[in-house]
């Protein structure tokens, strides 16, 4: 609707809705009658929105005054309650309570325990196709540290990183690896993992080389590298496809997948950037791809030649 000289901005508004009316289903009378009945507000929202405006555009330096605000009032309460625990200890308690040793931890009460959902589940699910492949040895390209430490109680695991980790475990080796040019021999490895990974090679994050390709390269790697009839368990972002400069790549799901060929997909399975699911097994294209940056879990499978020639 254009606009009119002499009309104010509140009621172009009123009239705007007036005027939609006459085209709503009766089933959305209660709605009008409720945008009426709040219509006082409304006219002061719209008569006062330039505030919210401005808070908008300084949006960094409103954020860091709430956050300084709820640190010196949990900084406020930690201070009284660490008198009432002093207090409670009594005069001589069986463990020094003293003002020299505060370590205030100010951000840890919630209503549940906070996780991070990629790196919470995605190792789970790497251990649990694990448990049904049950390998002589396991080699890891990369993936976050604590998974192979874990499953080296189960399995002998090789880690391999282009930073090399310094960790000393029983049933764990590691050295340093460069995934565009891996040192292993083709066809060589039964058990292989490379999660949250890929979508990083080649964009400097790491101190790799810039390479728009590194991402490719690192593939044609890993399917070098596996056996016949080995498997490959890989973790990457999916949803919206895009290069976020320099984190991370986020794929198509199915484009992604074929990338790999001519490995076998075994199993599918996402984890939901928000949400309340755990891991959702053979989800339809159309909610991985209403993901913006959600997590999709691939297992693949190097067929045997008699296979390949069947398939």
């Amino acid at each position: 609707m254009t606009d009119l000289p002499g009309q104010s901005k509140d009621k172009i508004a009123e009239i705007n809705i007036r005027s939609a009316i006459a085209g709503w289903a009766p089933g959305g009378l209660r709605l009008i009658v409720d945008i009426f009945r709040r219509w006082p507000y409304l006219r002061r929202a719209l008569a006062e929105r330039y505030w919210l405006e401005e808070a908008l555009e300084n949006k960094d330096e409103v954020m860091s005054f709430l956050n300084g605000r709820q640190s010196a009032e949990a900084l406020h309460a930690f201070c009284n309650e660490f008198d009432q625990f002093a207090a409670m200890a009594g005069g001589t308690p069986r463990l020094q309570v003293s003002r020299d040793d505060l370590n205030p931890q100010l951000s840890d009460r919630a209503s549940v325990t906070p996780i991070d959902r990629h790196y919470t589940y995605h190792p789970a699910w790497a251990a649990r196709v694990l448990a049904k492949t049950r390998p002589n040895k396991h080699v890891d390209i990369s993936s976050i540290v604590s998974f192979c430490t874990i499953i080296s109680a189960f399995v002998p695991v090789e880690f391999y990183d282009f930073r090399p980790a310094p960790i000393d475990l029983d049933g764990l080796h590691t050295g340093a690896a460069d995934l565009t040019q891996l040192h292993f021999a083709s066809d060589s490895i039964e058990s292989l993992s490379c999660m949250h990974v890929i979508e990083h090679i080649g964009l400097g994050r790491y101190g790799d080389p810039l390479d728009p390709d590194g991402d490719l390269k690192a593939i044609a790697e890993l399917v070098r590298v596996l056996a016949p009839g080995g498997n490959l368990l890989i973790a990457t972002p999916v949803g919206r496809p895009r290069v976020a400069f320099n984190a991370h790549r986020v794929y198509d799901h199915e484009a992604f997948a074929r990338y790999f060929a001519p490995l076998k997909l075994i199993e599918f399975a996402l984890i939901e950037e928000r949400g309340e699911a755990g891991l959702i097994a053979a989800p339809p294209s159309e909610r991985v791809r209403a993901e913006s940056y959600a997590c999709g879990c691939f297992w693949f499978r190097k067929l045997e030649t008699e296979e390949q020639a069947i398939s």
